[in-house]
């Protein structure tokens, strides 16, 4: 045996959770991605996906995918930068783009690469970074990438951003990093407050409406639509892997800006391009989340269900004000009993411990899609509530 499989073969924490009967990933579905999957051969309600609005198993999103396989093959076999871009990939540039209120877009392979090969892209040494000390992990990726000053101010508190601001040099580019939504506590970014400092301190703003984007937003946007912002933003980016059903990401800014990252940002010069089938589903699930508005109505109205349910049994959620309902627990190994309680209860939600979140801070990640039924909320509600109960975490 190898020393480096010596060194790493130390961690052991996932055999301990698996001794103990309550390690809760890679937990393998055999069914599609709806509000009910199939594990184990068993019906399981699914409260954990970011499917908000319940698109993977839409019949025209599986049509669009189809019918780029059919033209366009399984895959580009290259990068975008070379002899990987396809005619629909610059339609659907020019649709994103046209949707976040921007001049141009560029879309990536996954939601990740987009932060961690955009950030380190934007500034140089002498200039500034800053984010918010609950952003994304691919944006703290991203972060470790770049040579530039990098400053962390405290969750969503608009002073702490100032203060940092006050200390950056006025000449160097600043620019501020923050999620839109907040993916495990479910909060939202205070961006008409960020807008303002930005204009204060001559600073740029990125934004990232992974978990906002088709749930916030008169059309679906996001939060920079929510908030009439759109134009104060600098680069707005999204994913498809949530709202939109299949996988990869963008981002769009001004045509300037745009240009610089086609030629610069390492993750799509050196990555093979988004694939057609995903490609052909996000231009069908553009076409759905504009037609069947009824899915982001039903989204906040399964929202404000499952937020007073909880609130009622005496759970803790925070300020979440998405269909993010973070259950806070405050143990991890508590956490771990209860997802693996409510497992053989037949409901599936995720479990958040440190590192990905502080260990006072564990949480159950309870998630809402637009085609959940009020009876399957009902019935996760009283599930759930009845196992933290039995784990001393409510009364």
């Amino acid at each position: 045996m190898s020393l480096l499989s010596n060194v790493l073969g130390q961690y052991d924490a996932p055999q301990k959770a698996k001794e103990l009967g309550v390690y809760p990933y890679f937990r393998p579905i055999e069914s599609d991605q709806d509000t009910v999957v199939t594990i184990n051969g068993k019906p399981v309600l699914m409260f954990g996906s970011n499917s908000y609005l319940g698109l993977t198993n839409h019949p025209k999103l599986k049509e669009g995918a189809i019918k780029a396989v059919e033209k366009y093959g399984t895959g580009c076999a290259g990068s975008r930068f070379l002899n990987g871009t396809l005619d629909i990939h610059i339609e659907l540039e020019e649709r994103l783009a046209k949707l976040v209120n921007k001049e141009a877009a560029l879309v990536y392979a996954t939601g990740f690469s987009v932060n961690s090969g955009v950030v380190p892209c934007l500034t140089g040494r002498e200039d500034y970074l800053i984010f918010d000390e609950f952003d994304h992990a691919s944006i703290i990726e991203g972060k470790r990438l770049s040579f530039s000053k990098q400053l962390k101010y405290r969750h969503n508190d608009m002073d702490a951003l100032e203060n940092l601001l006050k200390k950056c040099e006025p000449d160097k580019l600043k620019v501020i990093v923050t999620d839109g939504v907040f993916s495990m506590e479910g909060d939202v970014a205070k961006l008409p407050e960020i807008v303002e400092l930005s204009k204060k301190y001559n600073a740029s703003i990125m934004v990232d409406e992974a978990h906002s984007l088709g749930v916030f937003g008169k059309t679906g946007a996001g939060i920079c639509e929510h908030f009439g912002v759109s134009n104060d933003v600098d680069l707005i980016m999204g994913t498809f892997s949530k709202s939109l059903g299949t996988i990869g990401g963008f981002i769009a800014s001004d045509e300037k800006i745009i240009n610089y990252l086609k030629h610069n940002s390492r993750t799509l010069i050196f990555s093979a391009s988004i694939t057609p089938a995903s490609t052909g589903c996000v231009l069908a699930a553009l076409d759905v989340m504009a037609e069947e508005t009824w899915r982001k109505d039903a989204l906040w109205a399964n929202t404000h269900r499952a937020k007073t349910g909880f609130l009622k049994a005496g759970f803790e959620i925070g300020p979440t004000e998405t269909p993010i309902i973070p259950l806070y627990v405050r143990d991890n190994t508590k956490t771990f009993k209860l997802t693996s309680m409510l497992m053989d209860e037949g409901v599936f939600v995720n479990p958040v411990v440190s590192p990905g979140v502080r260990s006072e801070d564990s949480l159950i990640r309870y998630s809402l899609m637009a085609t959940h039924t009020f009876e399957q909320i009902d019935e996760s509600i009283s599930k759930i509530s009845k196992a933290a109960r039995i784990l001393g975490i409510i009364e």
